[in-house]
């Protein structure tokens, strides 16, 4: 499957650190919370909270139950997707 509409400026945000990498290919498979995410990756709980925002807020992960304050679950977006693809094709 050959990726035609990847925002290569949204990419190469996330391929400019370790965290955001580690944060968008841990959602590859399904929702999570920060806390998950944390959980699987090995990160501080505080620095997913600000990648997460970080992505969220540009358009590469969003949050499929924003009205919750505790056990939000974040998501890809298709940028997002469009993204862990073409991670995969490198790691």
């Amino acid at each position: 499957m050959m990726v035609t509409r990847l925002d290569w400026a949204k990419y190469g945000r996330v391929m400019s650190s370790v965290h955001r990498k580690k944060v968008v290919m841990t959602l590859a498979k399904e929702p999570k919370t920060p806390k998950q995410i944390s959980e699987q990756t090995g990160l501080h709980l505080s620095h997913v909270s600000r990648v997460v925002k970080d992505l969220s807020m540009g358009g590469i992960l969003r949050c499929l139950t924003p009205k919750l304050k505790k056990g939000r679950l974040f998501t890809l977006t298709a940028d997002g997707k469009d993204i862990l693809e073409q991670l995969s094709k490198t790691v």
